[in-house]
């Protein structure tokens, strides 16, 4: 093997070790929550799949539409659900973990602009393994549940 075919196989082992983080953890139906103008902050969600036969994390996330990006969850206390920030999102080797309202989701506080429905936000994910996933998220209206009706 020559010096220069060295170079290219150790380049393309590079490269595919790479790319092969993208599709270990695959990322589905990724949406922000619309807020009215003024409300500072708001949620993305997701669901993340991880495809490997090793345990993961979810360990951090950047937004340029928020001053600061959170992972959080819900967390019942006194009869009331209150938001927790949290560390990390543990990724199960071969399940899914769904990043929902009322349940783990990446926290946007300090909003730049108004989240409209029709716009989208850049959002990159960051592993615990050092990867990191870039996406964009559409903006979704979500309507609250209804409220039960009483007799």
């Amino acid at each position: 093997m020559t010096r220069r075919s060295a170079c290219l196989a150790i380049g393309l082992l590079a490269a595919w070790s790479l790319g092969v983080h993208a599709t270990e953890i695959v990322i589905g139906d990724p949406y922000a929550r619309a807020v009215p103008p003024g409300q500072p902050n708001s949620a993305v969600f997701m669901s993340l799949d991880n495809r490997s036969s090793d345990d993961r994390a979810l360990v951090g996330a950047e937004s340029p539409v928020a001053e600061v990006v959170e992972l959080h969850t819900h967390l019942q206390e006194g009869g009331m659900m209150r938001m927790r920030r949290i560390e990390r999102i543990e990724l199960p080797a071969g399940e899914s973990v769904a990043l929902q309202p009322g349940g783990l989701h990446v926290m946007l506080i300090g909003l730049k602009q108004t989240l409209e429905p029709g716009a989208s936000v850049a959002l990159t994910l960051r592993y615990d393994d050092g990867g990191t996933d870039t996406i964009q998220a559409p903006v979704r209206r979500i309507e609250a549940p209804p409220m039960p009706h009483r007799q």
